[in-house]
């Protein structure tokens, strides 16, 4: 398990209870953030594999990452309200209520490429589909190196998550360009529409990514990006 590296540097032989309520956060945002990351994998099998088994499992995932998002708000605003935070403590506790909603999102997207996995599962597989799974797997790569930067408070993955937000623009850009002029397609148009969709999620999932990595610069150095 990732350990968490913290913003304060208490005294050994005793936390007070604010960083010790941080920490307690910074504990539960890692671990929504691995349900998010385990959502993401499983609506890439039932979409890229034909996998509805793992389609079946995003609701429940869905359920507690939701729960977590509850949690986590809920016990930002309690620090807030009675433990009468600095104002780096504050940066710290505001950053972290932005962030979480961006973990929610993206499991929330997750769960609607699973549906439209299942939607597409009676369908031959479209010629475009090796290329929204790679535009999925930077994606993905985006949320893996954004949860590192929450667990280790790195603010230099910038450079990275820039890389691969482009290559997830310029995919998104390419197969919508490719959707939007197709001639004479042959039967029904639903694929089609379902995997204009599916590229849309994919780039807002990369954009809520790119929102958290900027969310840990600021918690760092206290500079918004």
């Amino acid at each position: 398990m990732t350990s968490v590296k913290t913003v304060f540097h208490p005294p050994n032989h005793e936390i007070p209870q604010i960083e010790r309520s941080i920490r307690r956060l910074e504990r539960d945002l890692l671990r929504m953030g691995a349900l998010v990351e385990q959502s993401f994998r499983l609506s890439h099998q039932a979409l890229f594999a034909g996998d509805l088994i793992a389609a079946e499992q995003i609701p429940r995932l869905d359920k507690k990452i939701d729960r977590f998002y509850r949690q986590i708000e809920s016990d930002c605003t309690t620090i807030i309200i009675r433990q009468a935070p600095t104002e780096k403590d504050l940066r710290c506790i505001s950053a972290f209520m932005q962030l979480v909603r961006d973990l929610e999102r993206i499991g929330d997207y997750a769960q609607d490429l699973a549906e439209i996995a299942i939607k597409l599962f009676p369908y031959p597989q479209h010629s475009s589909l090796p290329e929204i799974a790679i535009m999925s797997q930077h994606a993905q790569a985006m949320l893996a190196t954004c949860l590192v930067a929450l667990a280790d408070l790195d603010e230099t993955s910038g450079q990275r998550m820039k890389q691969l937000d482009d290559a997830v623009d310029n995919a998104y850009e390419d197969i919508y360009q490719t959707f939007a002029h197709q001639e004479n397609v042959p039967g029904v148009i639903e694929p089609i529409l379902l995997l204009t969709l599916a590229i849309r999620c994919l780039e807002r999932m990369a954009d809520h990514a790119t929102n958290i990595a900027q969310r840990v610069t600021y918690i760092v150095t206290g500079q918004r990006c």
